[in-house]
C-alpha cells in the first residue's frame, strides 16, 4: 500500500474532543507508515502532536474574521499533493472546500466528521459537503438527515468515538482505596453512604443543578449521599459556582458536595464512586463519559436523548431516564445503587476501532 498524506483541519489545539480525535488519528496514520499534517492555530497540544510524528502547520483558519481569507493561498499549498483533507470544524471547513476548488489536477479527496450537533444554518451545511461526511454516533447522522435531507445518505458513515481499555481498568464495586484517596483531598466525600460523580465543565448545559436536586432526593430518603462535580469550578465561572452553592445551601446539601476544578485522574474519580451521573441538558453528539464509566465499571444515570440515550439504550438501558423528569431520576438512581447492573461483557467502543475504520474509509476513497 503507497503511503497516503493526510491533512486534517481545525481551529486550534487546545482543549476538547475535536481536539482529541485529531490526535488520535494523527497517531495512528503515522504509527501505519502514512505522512499526518495538522492544519491549526497551535495550542497547548501542539508537543503532543509533535511527539507522535505528526507535522503542523500554522494558519489560524478558525479565526472569525473576514482576514481569515488571506490564508487561501497559504493553504492550498499546503493541500495540493495531499490525498485526503479531513475537516473537523466549520471555518475550516470553508476553507478547506474554497482552496481545494483551485486545485485542478490531482484534487485531494474532502472528508468532514460532525462532531456535535450544529445549529442548522448554511454555515453548518459545510459539515456535509465531504465526499464521506464521518458521524461521531447514529444520533448525528439522523440529525443530519432531519435537518439537511437534500444529502446522500450513502456518504454519511458512522464513525463512534471510542476509549483506550488499558485507561479505564475495570475497578471493584466499591473501590474503598479509591474512595479513601478521594475524600483524603476532598473530606465532604468521605464516608460510607454512595457517592455519585458528574463530571463535566463549568455551564448549566451540564446539568449541575439537577445533580444537586438527585443529591437532596437521596438524602430526604436516608442515603448517607454524597456528590462529586469535577470540572465545575472553572476559571471565569465563578459566578455560576455561587449560583449552585446557593442552591445546594437551600437544598440543605451543601456539607456533602465538592464542586472542583477538573481532575487528571478521571478513571479513579469513576472507581471511588458508585454512580455516574450523565445530565446534560441539550442533547450530545456520542456521551464518553458513558462508556469510560461503564468500562470501569460503574452504572451510569443519564437522560435519555442525543448521544447519551443512544448509547445507555445499547449498553446499559436501565440508566436512561426521561429528559427532565426528576421524580424518575430519584427513583432510578435508588435502584441503580441498590442493584448496580453487570457492566457490558465487552466494550465495542474502543480506540483502536475508531482509528482502524477511520483509517480504512482514508483508504477506500484513495483506492476507489
Amino acid at each position: 500500500m503507497r503511503r497516503l498524506t493526510v491533512v486534517q483541519l481545525l481551529p486550534a489545539l487546545e482543549a476538547g474532543g475535536v481536539e482529541r480525535s485529531t490526535l488520535e488519528i494523527a497517531d495512528a496514520l503515522v504509527r501505519a507508515g502514512h505522512r499526518a499534517v495538522v492544519v491549526s492555530a497551535g495550542g497547548r497540544l501542539l508537543p503532543q502532536l509533535q511527539a507522535l510524528g505528526a507535522e503542523h502547520v500554522l494558519l489560524p483558519i478558525g479565526r472569525k474574521s473576514p482576514l481569515v481569507l488571506r490564508h487561501l493561498p497559504a493553504l492550498r499549498r499546503v493541500l495540493r499533493g495531499a490525498d485526503i483533507v479531513h475537516a473537523r470544524s466549520r471555518l475550516p471547513a470553508w476553507l478547506g472546500w474554497m482552496a481545494l476548488r483551485g486545485i485542478h489536477a490531482g484534487r485531494p479527496h474532502f472528508v468532514t466528521t460532525a462532531h456535535g450537533l450544529n445549529s442548522p444554518s448554511r454555515y453548518s451545511a459545510i459539515m456535509t459537503r465531504g465526499e464521506r461526511v464521518v458521524c461521531v454516533s447514529r444520533t448525528v447522522r439522523d440529525y443530519l438527515l432531519r435537518h439537511y435531507p437534500k444529502v446522500d445518505p450513502a456518504r454519511l458513515v458512522v464513525v463512534p468515538r471510542g476509549i483506550d481499555p488499558a485507561a479505564f481498568p475495570p475497578a471493584p464495586l466499591p473501590d474503598r482505596a479509591a474512595r479513601a484517596q478521594v475524600a483524603a483531598l476532598h473530606p465532604q466525600l468521605g464516608g460510607d453512604g454512595p457517592m455519585l460523580l458528574l463530571p463535566g465543565r463549568g455551564t448549566r448545559l451540564k446539568g449541575h443543578a439537577d445533580a444537586i436536586g438527585l443529591l437532596a432526593a437521596l438524602r430526604a430518603e436516608g442515603a448517607d449521599a454524597r456528590l462529586w462535580m469535577p470540572g465545575a469550578l472553572q476559571a471565569g465561572r465563578e459566578d455560576y459556582v455561587t449560583e449552585l452553592s446557593g442552591l445546594a445551601r437551600a437544598a440543605g446539601v451543601e456539607a456533602m458536595l465538592a464542586m472542583t476544578a477538573p481532575t487528571a485522574a478521571i478513571a479513579q474519580a469513576y472507581a471511588a464512586c458508585d454512580l455516574v451521573l450523565q445530565l446534560s441538558r441539550k442533547p450530545e453528539a456520542f456521551g464518553r463519559t458513558v462508556v469510560e464509566a461503564l468500562a470501569v465499571g460503574r452504572p451510569v444515570l443519564g437522560w435519555a436523548h442525543g448521544g447519551v440515550g443512544e448509547l445507555l439504550a445499547e449498553l446499559q438501558p436501565a440508566g436512561a431516564v426521561a429528559p427532565f423528569d426528576a421524580g424518575q431520576l430519584a427513583a432510578r438512581a435508588c435502584a441503580l445503587l441498590a442493584a448496580p447492573p453487570s457492566p457490558p461483557a465487552a466494550m465495542p467502543y474502543t480506540l483502536q476501532a475508531m482509528q482502524e475504520a477511520t483509517l480504512t474509509l482514508y483508504r477506500t476513497m484513495v483506492d476507489a
